[in-house]
């Protein structure tokens, strides 16, 4: 069985943006290319057909990878989300005690996290020892090489 992909709606559809690019550019680029590239002659020494077929490789992965990620997805529907407790789609401030140190997260699934902008797994140590807390908890988060605390300060849908 495959396993469920957890997505706001936001990532939902970035997902589907990115499958259209995909499917109505990238793959007919590609395709292009290995055309072009036949025309120059043998391809046995053809490094341009080479290049064209690897690409065409990738393009046909990252598609068979979308639709996978697209057939079993769950949604997350912000407007029944509570914000008692931390769940997949909301937002947690937490303020690191240690490091006397606040920062704001959105929990999301797996393939949706971008530490960058805050997006954290629902996979993550931290987001695994938020989940199912409430506001004013203090949760250790557990990681490979050490741990620490948290105290949750807020729990929103934005």
């Amino acid at each position: 069985m495959a396993k469920v992909t957890i997505l706001t709606k936001e990532g939902f559809e970035k997902l589907n943006e990115e499958l259209r690019d995909y499917v109505d550019v990238r793959r007919p680029d590609a395709s292009e290319k290995i055309k072009i590239a036949r025309d120059f002659g043998d391809l046995s020494e053809n490094a341009e057909y080479d290049a064209a077929k690897e690409e065409q490789g990738r393009v046909e992965f990252r598609i068979k990878q979308l639709l996978e990620y697209l057939d079993n997805v769950e949604i997350v529907d912000m407007d029944s989300l509570s914000t008692d407790v931390v769940g997949v789609g909301t937002y947690v401030t937490v303020h690191e005690i240690d490091f006397d140190e606040t920062s704001k997260y959105r929990i999301v699934g797996e393939i949706e996290a971008d530490i960058n902008n805050n997006l954290i797994s629902n996979e993550s140590p931290i987001a695994v020892a938020l989940l199912g807390k409430k506001k004013g908890a203090k949760v250790t988060v557990v990681t490979p090489e050490s741990g620490f605390d948290v105290k949750i300060i807020a729990i929103t849908k934005e």
